[in-house]
């Protein structure tokens, strides 16, 4: 066992934990949408309007804030007007970033919104800069928020929609450095000056538009897009980052080394450098914090299953994964200066997933467990959290302690995870400038290989967990591998 002090002063309020930061994304890649989360009206699976559920029950609980889609790189091929009106006559198109399969557009933006609706999230659309066109987009727009008479409100109401939605985030295209049209800095800043001019705030809606940011650490992108863009036009960049330590041989999702395990944690850790570097870059430029930083795409990444198809990355999760989503979130947190929003890769049977589907049968992975543990953080103000540390490797820099703190009428949260697979981590925490009078935890814990499939659904579970508190101090034990999350009130 190892001992750790760490000190939470509920008095320095170092940012405000936007819900948006516990977001997530759904791009129309493998089974993310069709036999995920939409499965039609045919089908005996229960649904509502074609969309499971089991999958808006498991969303709902862990009170998803905003849900991003068409994509992706999908989203840059992806033509709006294909998925509205009568499904069986909507128009088909070749799905050439995932597998070259056929897409047959019967998921689309009503089905979107109505699973936005029913979840209770935001909906979160990324236009189509890379192959569509400044009237494409704008007329998106149109069709999805304005209240009065025009040929794309008609549209809608023709196609069942008479009230318009609202639609507060647009992202004006996605990874337009890669699939979405392999552009300079420079160009794309023009582009993106123009497309969004055209994207309306109609009938009360107002508009959240987001500009494509950097890939990981390209530094020049960020330093092109601050000096270009203003609060004026834009109020997010957009960052994508994945823990893939080497993307030419990614490695299984369940079989690893202790070696591999310690390896991408340190990847998964760079996350810290990147926020840093980047955050600093925009303070020159937006001192006043105007314009944020959004992680529009983050997770673990691995080859994908053996036996399913190379292009719909369907991958397992452990609690390799869970260990590495706490270390993220945490992170977020403590930036929620800036970082205003970030979206987990993906929401089912893709990558990172929350949920994986098979026919009728749903499992809830490790790391949708994370994220409720974490979501009581959702709305809070994040306070000043130092936490004793030491490295879990010699070569690299591995945190055996990840936390984070909040406090929400009078509430204080704090999460911490313990990424040693040998040690327990005794923790002793003075709590400064808020009066507690009782803790409780939950924890998340098993070995670090453990997942949940169709067979052994609750493998990976969270359970309640001891937490003393005593003398203004909290009194913490986790085991090995561990995610917790504390309630002190």
């Amino acid at each position: 066992m190892k001992q750790f002090r760490m000190l939470i002063n509920a008095a320095d309020c170092t940012g405000h934990i936007e819900p948006e930061v516990y977001g997530h994304f759904a791009e129309h890649l493998g089974r993310c949408i069709y036999q995920g989360i939409y499965v039609g009206t045919d089908s005996p699976i229960p649904n509502i309007c074609g969309i499971r559920k089991d999958v808006i029950e498991a969303f709902r609980q862990i009170r998803m804030p905003v849900l991003r889609w068409p994509g992706g790189c999908f989203a840059d091929e992806y033509h709006w007007k294909d998925g509205i009106g009568e499904p069986a006559v909507r128009r088909k198109m070749i799905n050439t970033n995932w597998g070259g399969v056929t897409e047959d557009n019967a998921f689309g933006t009503h089905e979107f919104m109505k699973l936005c609706e029913l979840v209770g999230c935001e909906p979160y659309i990324t236009g189509n800069v890379g192959s569509g066109t400044v009237q494409e987009l704008a007329e998106w727009v149109e069709y999805i928020t304005f209240d009065g008479v025009s040929p794309m409100a008609d549209l809608r109401r023709q196609n069942g929609q008479n009230e318009p939605w609202k639609l507060k985030y647009l992202g004006i295209g996605n990874e337009n450095w890669g699939c979405g049209g392999n552009m300079r800095p420079e160009y794309y800043a023009d582009v993106y000056r123009r497309y969004q001019s055209f994207c309306k705030n109609f009938s009360g809606n107002q508009l959240y538009r987001i500009a494509c940011g950097p890939s990981g650490s390209d530094l020049h992108w960020t330093e092109v897009m601050m000096q270009n863009l203003t609060p004026a036009h834009t109020d997010a960049i957009a960052l994508h980052f994945y823990s893939v330590p080497e993307w030419n041989h990614k490695g299984s999702a369940t079989e690893f080394t202790e070696d591999e395990y310690y390896t991408l944690l340190a990847c998964a850790n760079e996350m810290e450098t990147l926020l840093r570097m980047h955050t600093q870059i925009m303070e020159r430029y937006d001192p006043q914090n105007r314009i944020a930083l959004v992680v529009d795409e983050w997770g673990t990444w691995y080859d994908v299953e053996p036996g399913t198809h190379p292009g719909f990355l369907y991958q397992q999760n452990t609690m390799r994964d869970a260990i590495t989503a706490a270390l993220n979130l945490n992170l977020f947190n403590r930036n929620s200066r800036r970082v205003k929003m970030a979206n987990l890769a993906q929401a089912v049977n893709v990558l990172q997933a929350l949920l994986l589907t098979e026919g009728e049968k749903l499992v809830k992975t490790p790391t949708y467990h994370v994220f409720d543990l974490f979501k009581e953080h959702q709305g809070g103000d994040a306070v000043y959290c130092f936490m004793e540390n030491e490295s879990l490797c010699d070569e690299k820099y591995v945190p055996m302690l990840s936390g984070s703190a909040s406090v929400k009428a009078g509430v204080l949260t704090l999460t911490v995870s313990n990424a040693s697979l040998h040690d327990e981590a005794k923790i002793v925490c003075d709590i400064c400038n808020l009066d507690v009078s009782q803790a409780s935890a939950r924890i998340l814990t098993q070995e670090v290989h453990a997942y949940n499939d169709f067979d052994v659904p609750d493998r990976v579970t969270i359970q309640p967990h001891p937490a003393e508190l005593k003398d203004g101090k909290l009194y913490l034990t986790l085991p090995p591998c561990a995610v917790a999350a504390v309630t002190l009130q």
